[in-house]
């Protein structure tokens, strides 16, 4: 090899070495268990301020985690067997409730629960299970099936299992999307400009354009894994979950796996002092992992 060979290819490892993207997990920390005291974890949110919001849904408990001192106390008891949590506004926090099938409002201060949503066009919906507030303060939310053992009356009493979007007056519901088979995770950007949706039951996750109030169009297919929960950092990358935390780019490339014991991985969130805090709900347990990048919400 010849010396202005040796040259080039020294050049080109130098700058493959110097563009490597960083990455998006603090490297100084690992994956921390917070607590492994529940039954099985689901719907983080976050508040204004970095606290977190979470549900144990066969305890019926809404739990916080207070970013400030690391601790974990109880919220909500009799909590309607909320799955998906997520803020609208400060002290507005919305949850799935799936007890009585039902989308409700709870004032975090007064603790006042008002039910926004209990059916679509008479029939009882099959159990809201995830949600999301665009800009104009309307909730995408999805309807799957999932038998519960606490229901009185078990039964789908509509056809298909829909995406839906409750307008911000709460005066009008409607689909959003019917052709999924099983609708679950669901996250959108904070221009209000993109939805992702997982269809778990069909193992692929979709994105749409949003057009209006409730008005979706050209779906396609992000990426081929379907998803229990969702969240979206600021550089536009998607977490998917189930074994653990599955990272992709906004064009549906896989970037990073996020393993931990846990048989299944149920949601996740951005949380903490300075929203880079990773929040992931799996099992009985819930864990927390320092992140390079903020949450985009």
């Amino acid at each position: 090899m010849n010396r202005i060979n040796i040259i080039f290819l020294i050049a080109v490892f130098t700058l493959s070495c110097s563009t490597k993207p960083a990455s998006i997990v603090d490297e100084k920390t690992g994956l921390k268990k917070k607590s492994d005291d529940f039954t099985f974890t689901e719907g983080p949110a976050a508040d204004q301020n970095g606290n977190v919001y979470f549900t144990d849904q066969p305890a019926n408990r809404i739990l916080k985690w207070d970013a400030g001192n690391d601790s974990i106390t109880v919220f909500m008891e009799d909590a309607g067997r909320s799955n998906g949590l997520y803020f609208r506004k400060e002290n507005e926090l919305l949850a799935c409730a799936d007890e009585k099938n039902e989308l409700w409002l709870i004032d975090t201060e007064t603790k006042q629960v008002d039910v926004l949503v209990d059916n679509f066009k008479g029939k009882k919906l099959n159990g809201p299970n995830d949600m999301w507030v665009d800009k104009y303060g309307g909730i995408y939310f999805t309807d799957p099936y999932y038998e519960r053992d606490y229901w009185e009356n078990p039964g789908q009493e509509l056809e298909k299992r829909n995406v839906y979007y409750l307008t911000s007056d709460y005066s009008l519901v409607a689909i959003a999307d019917s052709q999924l088979v099983q609708p679950n995770g669901i996250i959108g950007t904070p221009d209000g400009k993109t939805l992702y949706v997982a269809d778990i039951g069909d193992n692929k996750t979709y994105q749409y354009s949003i057009n209006g109030e409730g008005k979706l169009s050209n779906r396609t297919l992000f990426c081929e894994m379907g998803s229990d929960g969702m969240t979206i950092d600021e550089q536009g990358n998607v977490y998917l979950t189930g074994e653990g935390v599955t990272v992709f780019n906004k064009n549906g490339g896989q970037i990073l796996h996020i393993p931990n014991h846990e048989d299944w991985t149920a949601n996740v969130t951005f949380g903490g002092k300075e929203n880079k805090t990773l929040f992931i709900t799996a099992m009985g347990s819930v864990y927390t992992l320092e992140m390079n990048v903020k949450g985009a919400f």
